[in-house]
């Protein structure tokens, strides 16, 4: 009955410790030292929720630039990949489908200029960030349809952009999801008689 007992109090205070001490104490470190990235790194405009620097959002309105493809239509439930293999035709059939609408949504852009990126699928199916070119591709377009100045846009691409994390992973990546943002910030206020 003894080792019971005992077993019985080392389980409740790991629980105790592990269950609801350690958690409140990460949430309270996450509210003090990171509020924004604790609550999800939300965008707000006009007082309403955006949506999340952290997660891509389908976007279908060509005056925007588009994010990454997504294998799970940037299904937050349902993140991930489709694991094609380099051999699979599955994967070929998916990168020509996108080639061939990032080639009918930028015109006179040719084949060789399309950045990989643009036409594979990200790991999770919610990445947030494109790479500079995926961006730079897509200025022409987005300056016809919205009658915004091209140098306008690489500004906001530029404000946009993260550099290297901790300045030596990976490559420099813009927000897609701050880019839009930016962009539709510069049409109402353009629309108001305010500049950005």
């Amino acid at each position: 009955m003894r080792m019971l007992m005992r077993a019985f109090r080392i389980t409740v205070i790991t629980v105790l410790i592990f269950g609801l001490a350690y958690p409140l104490v990460l949430v309270g470190l996450g509210q003090v030292f990171f509020p924004h990235q604790a609550n999800g790194s939300l965008l707000v405009w006009q007082g309403r929720i955006r949506g999340s620097a952290l997660i891509a959002q389908p976007v279908t309105n060509l005056g925007l630039f588009m994010p990454r493809p997504s294998a799970v239509d940037y299904n937050a439930l349902n993140s991930g990949a489709t694991n094609y293999g380099p051999t699979n035709p599955r994967l070929f059939a998916e990168v020509k489908h996108n080639l061939a609408k990032v080639l009918l949504e930028n015109p006179g852009v040719r084949p060789t200029e399309v950045p990989t990126s643009m036409v594979e699928s990200s790991g999770s199916g919610l990445d947030p960030d494109i790479s500079v070119a995926d961006a730079t591709l897509q200025v022409p377009r987005i300056a016809r349809r919205d009658h915004i100045a091209q140098s306008v846009l690489i500004r906001f691409i530029q404000e946009a952009t993260k550099g290297r994390t901790l300045g030596i992973w990976g490559e420099p990546r813009v927000n897609v999801n701050r880019l839009n943002l930016f962009v539709l910030q510069y049409i109402a206020g353009r629309t108001h008689g305010i500049s950005r």
